[in-house]
C-alpha cells in the first residue's frame, strides 16, 4: 500500500508490489516507462455497464481499482467500455451497451456485440500510443480473430482453468503471433497452478482495493451480527453459514444475489425453508444514517437468518463494518475472493474454510 493507505499500481516506484520480473512485452514497456508516463489501454467488459457502486461485478471492481490506481501513480489509463459504462478519467467508447449481465446466453447478437467491441478496442491501441493492452475476458476472441496487437496483451485470469475456455480456444488457434503476444497474469499462486496445464502464468499479482474507501471501525464488534456476502449458489456455502449461525445462537445476514442459472436457484429454493425473514434493502441508498435507518431496524426484528438481496459498492461497506464476522465458508478452489480484503480494510475478521481440492 501507498501512503495513507491508497491502492498501490505506481509500476515504477511502489516497494511491496509484486514485480513483474518475467523478459517480456509487458515488463520492457515497464522498464522503459521510467520517467515518462506508461500508457494501458484496459478492454473491459460486457457483463454490465462499467462504473461504481456497482452491485456484483467483481471483474468490473479489479478493473476499476487498476484504472485508478494507475492514473494516481502518474501513468494514462484509458478504458475500451460500452458508452453506458461511467468511468472517471479517459474512456474509449466502442459500443452502445454492455450484455447485460454475468448471466446471457450466447446469441449471435451478443457474439458481434463482443466482436464489434473488441475489433474497436484493437483499432485505438493501433493509432501508437498504447503500452500495454490489458484484458480481463474474451481472449478466445483474440485468438478466433488473430488480431496482431499492437502492444503486448496482458490477461488477468479471473477464474477456474476449466471454466475458461482458454485450451479450447489456445488449441484452436492457427495464429502463432495472437499466442505468442499474450501474457497471462494469475490472480492467487493457487489459480497459476490451475492453469499450468494448459499456459504458464509468467506472473501471480494479487488484487488491490483502496482501503481510504472502506470506513474502518477501531472497536471491535462484540454483540453484532454474522455477515454472508456472495453470490448465493452451492460453491459460497451459505447452508454452512446457516448452520453456523443456528449451532451458535449468532444472528446471520444473508448478502447477494441469485443468478439466472438453474442450480443457483435450485440451491436457493432449498435454503427458503432456513431463512426467517426476506427483507429488500437495496432500495435504501447509502448515507450517514444508514445504520440507524436499515441495519438497525433488520437486527430489531428478532429474526436470526435473514436475507437482504444483492447491496451495492457503497452499501456493502456499512454491512461489513457493524459485523461481528464476516463468513466465507467456500465450497470450491475460489481463485480470490475480494470479499475478503474488503472485509479486513473495514476492520471486520474473516472466518473462511480452507480449500485443497
Amino acid at each position: 500500500m501507498a501512503d495513507g493507505g491508497a491502492l498501490c499500481v505506481d509500476l515504477d516506484s511502489c516497494a511491496g508490489t509484486p514485480r513483474l520480473d518475467t523478459p517480456s512485452g509487458w515488463v520492457n514497456a515497464v522498464s522503459a516507462s521510467k520517467g515518462r508516463r506508461l500508457t494501458v489501454l484496459h478492454i473491459g467488459t460486457l457483463n454490465k455497464p462499467l462504473g461504481t457502486n456497482l452491485g456484483y461485478s467483481p471483474i468490473e471492481t479489479v478493473i476499476e481499482n487498476v484504472h485508478r490506481g494507475l492514473r494516481a501513480g502518474g501513468h494514462r489509463s484509458i478504458v475500451a467500455c460500452s458508452a453506458d459504462s461511467r468511468y472517471a478519467g479517459e474512456r474509449h467508447v466502442t459500443v452502445p451497451h454492455g450484455g447485460g449481465d454475468y448471466v446471457r446466453d450466447d446469441t449471435v447478437e451478443r457474439c458481434d456485440l463482443v466482436r464489434r467491441h473488441m475489433a474497436r478496442a484493437f483499432d485505438r491501441a493501433a493509432i501508437g500510443d498504447v503500452d500495454v493492452i490489458h484484458m480481463h475476458e474474451h481472449v478466445d476472441h483474440v485468438y478466433e480473430a488473430g488480431y496482431s496487437p499492437a502492444a503486448p496483451i496482458v490477461m488477468t485470469l479471473h477464474v477456474r482453468a476449466a471454466e475458461s475456455g482458454l485450451r479450447e480456444a489456445r488449441h484452436a488457434c492457427r495464429d502463432a503471433r495472437a499466442k505468442q503476444s499474450i501474457y497471462f497474469v494469475a490472480i492467487s499462486d493457487d489459480q497459476s497452478a490451475d492453469y499450468a496445464p494448459i499456459v504458464a502464468p509468467w506472473a501471480t499479482v494479487h488484487h488491490g482495493i483502496d482501503v481510504n474507501d472502506f470506513p474502518f471501525k477501531t472497536t471491535p464488534s462484540s454483540n453484532g451480527y454474522l455477515l454472508m456476502i456472495g453470490r448465493v449458489t452451492r460453491d459460497k456455502g451459505q447452508d454452512h453459514a446457516i448452520e453456523l449461525a443456528r449451532r451458535t445462537g449468532s444472528t446471520l445476514v444473508i448478502a447477494g444475489g441469485v443468478q439466472n442459472k438453474p442450480d443457483d436457484t435450485a440451491f436457493f429454493d432449498s435454503l427458503r425453508g432456513s431463512i426467517d425473514a426476506f427483507v429488500d434493502v437495496n432500495r435504501h441508498p447509502a448515507g450517514p444514517d444508514y445504520f440507524e435507518r436499515v441495519i438497525q431496524p433488520v437486527l430489531a426484528s428478532g429474526k436470526q437468518v435473514v436475507y437482504i438481496g444483492e447491496l451495492s459498492g457503497d452499501q456493502k461497506k456499512h454491512w461489513y463494518r457493524h459485523a461481528r464476522a464476516t463468513l466465507f465458508p467456500i465450497q470450491w478452489r475460489e481463485p480470490f475472493g475480494l470479499v475478503l480484503i474488503e472485509s479486513m480494510a473495514c476492520g471486520t475478521p474473516v472466518l473462511a474454510f480452507e480449500r485443497r481440492n
